[in-house]
């Protein structure tokens, strides 16, 4: 995984996480869906990823 996927990635995750605050203190479910999709998103790409990286080394 190259530096600048690992900082799209970390990124993603970080907002996800800042739109599923917002959405939890200002009572927005669709705002904290949003956050934690982005999240699984973000995961999700980290795997992808990870299981690359890993066929490039065998």
């Amino acid at each position: 995984m190259g530096l600048g996927d690992k900082i799209s990635n970390a990124a993603e995750d970080l907002g996800g996480k800042a739109k599923e605050a917002a959405g939890n203190a200002t009572g927005n479910d669709r705002l904290k869906a949003e956050g934690q999709a982005d999240q699984v998103k973000a995961d999700a790409k980290k795997v992808g990823e990870s299981v690359k990286d890993e066929f490039k080394r065998n």
